[in-house]
């Protein structure tokens, strides 16, 4: 059921990663926490979301695919008293029932095989009147000026290397059904965007993607399988950069997001 994680853990990624926190990736969680909860991350990644959250809750548990990919929150995070680490699949979490006040996972279920499964689990450790809160950005919603083709490449390019990894880069606007699948009924939707339009926000977004795309896992895969050569790469880059330097360039990117409460 674990797809595979199309980014991968290039350092262009990580920039990209850990510029998240919580305030501008989970404010919709945000009203929800107090201080006594305990809150399981599911795919944490770098961990800055994490060590947001362990500011405002009692304990965090931090949970990544890989002992590898742990080990970029943990550098991240440290010692904290209040964080723990766990390797964890979100398709069969390794958790009794009812361990969570909170189960949180951003940036995760267009990662998976089987998204709805990932859901049941996570309502599985989660306590009774609890929540289960993801959001998920949704590709095919991202929207841009210039409208540059590289741009249109890209984003084709970035989704049919997705699907073919076992993903579902338009996540977004699936959560809500997803949800419903999984067997939930008290739930929230809403939406939220990342917006780049300043010099600086276009300089760091664009130069991070005309990165990403030559070196990142995503590039790999994408010349692997046949789906672009080095030269196609190399255009897009250029073309991230051409947008960077738009006096005019602005992107905005979709997110759909859930509030799942348990029954009591």
């Amino acid at each position: 059921m674990t797809a595979v994680y199309t980014h991968g853990h290039h350092e262009s990624v990580l920039r990209s990663h850990r510029w998240r926190t919580a305030e501008n990736s989970a404010a919709y969680l945000l009203p929800h926490l107090k201080p006594h909860m305990i809150v399981l991350d599911v795919g944490c990644g770098p961990g800055t979301i994490t060590a947001d959250l362990a500011d405002r809750v009692g304990h965090v548990t931090a949970s990544e695919v890989t002992p590898e990919a742990l080990e970029l929150a943990k550098a991240a995070i440290g010692d904290r008293q209040n964080v723990e680490y766990a390797v964890a699949d979100v398709h069969e979490l390794p958790f009794p029932d009812d361990s969570f006040c909170v189960t949180h996972a951003h940036q995760v279920l267009q990662h998976v095989g089987d998204p709805v499964q990932a859901l049941r689990e996570m309502g599985r450790v989660t306590k009774p009147g609890g929540y289960v809160a993801v959001r998920d950005s949704d590709y095919a919603a991202f929207t841009w000026w210039p409208q540059l083709p590289e741009l249109d490449e890209w984003l084709d390019l970035y989704r049919k290397v997705a699907r073919a990894n076992g993903g579902e880069p338009d996540a977004g606007r699936r959560l809500l059904s997803w949800a419903r699948e999984a067997g939930f009924e008290d739930v929230t939707a809403s939406s939220s965007t990342w917006c780049f339009a300043t010099p600086e926000d276009r300089a760091w977004w664009g130069g991070m993607w005309a990165e990403r795309i030559l070196h990142s896992a995503l590039g790999e895969q994408a010349v692997a399988t046949g789906l672009a050569t080095r030269e196609d790469l190399e255009r897009i880059s250029n073309g991230w950069r051409r947008w960077a330097e738009a006096e005019d360039g602005w992107l905005s990117i979709l997110h759909g997001e859930l509030i799942c409460r348990l029954p009591h």
